[in-house]
C-alpha cells in the first residue's frame, strides 16, 4: 500500500515589480514603490515557505510513514524556471520543495487545473493557501492536515477552510474522494463573496466542513497594518512558542521603517463617566 500522500498548494505569483502588491503602491492607492512592494511580497513568499516546512517536521513525526510535500504553483509557465531560481537563491534545498504551474482562463480554473494535477500525481489530501501572508504559523498547517486526516474516514470526504479578514477564505482544501471544486467561488455568479460562496457550495452537495482559525493575508494598506502588528507579535513570541517566526517579513518591513503601527488618539469611545464616577 502506498503511503499517504500529504501536498501543500502555495499559490504564489513571481514577485516582479508592479505586477504584485499594486494595492500597496503608488500605483492605486498605497504608499509605496512597486518595487518596495515587489521586496515585500517575496519576504512574505519565502517566509510562508519556511513555515511549512517547519510544519512538515512535527507533521511527519505526528503521522510517520506518511509523505509531505509543498507545491509552489505558479503562472504563467514560462515562470516557472525563475520561481525555482528564486527559492534556490534563498537556499531552500528541501528535498519536499517542488514546482509547478497553473492554468485556465479565470481564478476558479487555475484553482481547479493545480487541485487537479496534485490529485493525478497521487495526492490524498490537499491544504492550498496564498503566499501573502506573514502572520501564518505552524499550527495553522498543523491544525489543517489534522482536520484533513480526521475527515479521510468521512464516506464522501470534506473540506476545511479558514477565513481571512475579509470575507475570503485564506486556507482551502479537501480529500481525494470530495466531489467538489472551486468553480463559482471567486467569479460566483449571484455575488457571493468567496466564503459563503464555498460553504454555500458544501451544503449543496451534503459536505462536512471544518473551520479552521482565521488567518489574516496582505492586499491593502489597512491590511498591512493589522499584519504589521501581528508580525511584531510573533517575531517576540517565537522563541517561548518554539516555532519558526516570519524573519524575512519582519526585516523588511523594519528596513521599509514600518515595523511599528501608531495611531492617533481619537474621542471615538463610548461615554464611561457612569461607571468612572
Amino acid at each position: 500500500m502506498e503511503p499517504i500522500k500529504n501536498t501543500l498548494l502555495l499559490f504564489s505569483k513571481l514577485p516582479e515589480v508592479g505586477l504584485v502588491k499594486t494595492r500597496l503602491t503608488v500605483l492605486k492607492d498605497g504608499m509605496f514603490a512597486p518595487e518596495t512592494a515587489a521586496a515585500l511580497y517575496q519576504a512574505m513568499l519565502l517566509d510562508v515557505a519556511d513555515i511549512i516546512l517547519a510544519a512538515f517536521n512535527k507533521l511527519e513525526a505526528r503521522y510517520p510513514g506518511e509523505v509531505f510535500e509543498l507545491v509552489t504553483s505558479t503562472a504563467p509557465a514560462k515562470n516557472l524556471e525563475a520561481m525555482g531560481a528564486l527559492f534556490a537563491e534563498a537556499g531552500f534545498e528541501d528535498e519536499r520543495l517542488r514546482f509547478a504551474t497553473d492554468a485556465g482562463v479565470s481564478f476558479d480554473e487555475h484553482y481547479n487545473d493545480a487541485f487537479a494535477q496534485c490529485f493525478a500525481a497521487g495526492t490524498d489530501l490537499i491544504l492550498s493557501m496564498g503566499a501573502d501572508m506573514p502572520a501564518l504559523t505552524e499550527g495553522d498547517v498543523i491544525r489543517g492536515f489534522d482536520a484533513l486526516h480526521e475527515l479521510r474516514d468521512a464516506e464522501r470526504g470534506g473540506i476545511v477552510l479558514a477565513p481571512d479578514q475579509e470575507m475570503g477564505v485564506s486556507i482551502i482544501g479537501w480529500t481525494r474522494e470530495t466531489d467538489f471544486d472551486h468553480t463559482g467561488v471567486f467569479y460566483n455568479p449571484y455575488g457571493l463573496t468567496v466564503l459563503p460562496a464555498y460553504i454555500e457550495k458544501a451544503q449543496s452537495l451534503g459536505l462536512p466542513a471544518r473551520y479552521l482559525p482565521p488567518v489574516p493575508d496582505v492586499d491593502t494598506m489597512a491590511d498591512l497594518r493589522h499584519n504589521i502588528t501581528l508580525v511584531q507579535a510573533l517575531r517576540y513570541c517565537a522563541p517561548f512558542d518554539g516555532t519558526m517566526p516570519p524573519r524575512r517579513t519582519a526585516q523588511m518591513l523594519k528596513d521599509m521603517g514600518c515595523d511599528q503601527v501608531r495611531v492617533s488618539p481619537n474621542n471615538l469611545i463610548d461615554p464611561r463617566s457612569i461607571i468612572d464616577g
